[in-house]
């Protein structure tokens, strides 16, 4: 499938937690997470953060500003940092971060089917490429849109904002300063598109990926994990959304719908040319995937 173009968020999407608080929580630094929240440079004029989980959010809710996250995971590093822990040992905590089988079943049957797949996540680089490479899949992904991130001459880990927004603004009114999503895409497609890849499918679970979602055409697919953020945006309202959705609630079900819209727009583009149709049916059966079921209806739209 040459002409689809694949777009995974990562964290709740690819891997089935939140990165940032997986650090946290797997190096035993949750007291000090709380204990910097109070010091960090609050800005009352920001009125959007990327709630990344329920972990970051019930700590926030407390307080009376609003504070960049992507800030204050740069700080978090620094502060692990000087408390002994290595890069190597956020290494291997990220090393141990969920990701399940059938997630890498789909994303390397996707990839053996000739899509182009892409990353756009507001975590950071030095968190997804170590999970990427550990699970074996990275070389699956054309590319990776994320925070920056390195380590510098102290061998402390650096996270950057993927857009410096002290410097300017990236104009959308929807999103968190360092991140809009739709503007990685929006070049995502012009470039695709100029190279004849025709259809987009965007998999995510969070607040910033509806942004994105509303990009995609009539002949395009959202696949908004259930009973999540960016399914919960969906479901009340979705009348701005020109694209098909399919929900999914786990690994096994993202796997099965995935591959059943690819092999649907195979199907399609087959019909197009005039050659005998493969079904559904007889492709999954050559793919390492369970016996595939119906495809679930699409959310109807709201009159």
């Amino acid at each position: 499938m040459a002409g689809t173009v694949v777009i995974f968020d990562f964290d709740k999407t690819i891997i089935d937690c939140d990165s940032d608080n997986w650090v946290v929580e797997e190096l035993g630094a949750t007291e000090l997470f709380d204990s910097l929240l109070p010091t960090m440079p609050w800005n009352s004029l920001m009125v959007f953060v990327r709630f990344s989980s329920d972990f970051l959010l019930c700590r926030l809710e407390k307080l009376d500003h609003i504070v960049h996250l992507v800030r204050f995971q740069d700080r978090m590093m620094k502060e692990l940092h000087a408390r002994g822990k290595t890069v190597e040992d956020i290494a291997e905590v990220l090393k141990r971060a969920p990701l399940d089988p059938r997630a890498i079943s789909g994303i390397k049957s996707a990839y053996a089917l000739g899509c182009d797949l892409r990353v756009v996540s507001d975590a950071n680089m030095f968190f997804i490429e170590t999970i990427l490479k550990h699970y074996g899949i990275i070389g699956c992904f054309t590319e990776i849109n994320t925070n920056p991130s390195y380590v510098d001459e102290e061998g402390r880990l650096r996270i950057f904002p993927y857009h410096d927004f002290t410097k300017s603004s990236h104009g959308c009114p929807f999103c968190p300063p360092n991140m809009c999503k739709s503007k990685i895409v929006e070049r995502i497609r012009s470039s695709a598109l100029a190279e004849g890849k025709k259809r987009f499918i965007y998999l995510g679970d969070g607040k910033g990926d509806y942004c994105p979602s509303l990009l995609l055409s009539e002949i395009d697919f959202v696949m908004p994990r259930k009973n999540f953020p960016l399914w919960d945006l969906i479901v009340k309202d979705h009348s701005a959304l020109k694209a098909e959705v399919h929900e999914w609630s786990n690994a096994e079900e993202q796997e099965r719908v995935l591959l059943q819209l690819i092999n649907r727009i195979a199907a399609g583009n087959a019909a197009a040319a005039t050659v005998p149709l493969l079904t559904v049916e007889c492709k999954l059966e050559m793919l390492p995937v369970a016996a595939p079921e119906p495809l679930p209806k699409a959310l109807p739209v709201s009159q």
